[in-house]
């Protein structure tokens, strides 16, 4: 499997996880904020590597062609 299809997959993986965890923080903002605190930072980690695996597919992009 190249690197560009597993990179790909992985960000695919991870935006499905951060929509769920932006919807379940959403969802229990008024109704347990603890839980709705926890979805947000979990959320706003997962952002964050989402950004790394955009940067590294745009760099490996790059030298492949």
């Amino acid at each position: 499997m190249s690197r560009l299809n597993q990179l790909s997959r992985y960000r695919k993986h991870l935006e499905e996880r951060y929509d769920r965890l932006v919807e379940r923080s959403n969802d229990y903002k008024y109704i347990d904020e603890i839980k709705s605190d926890r979805a947000a930072y979990k959320a706003m980690k997962i952002l964050g590597k989402l950004n790394k695996v955009s940067y590294l597919n745009r760099e490996f992009s790059k030298t492949v062609l």
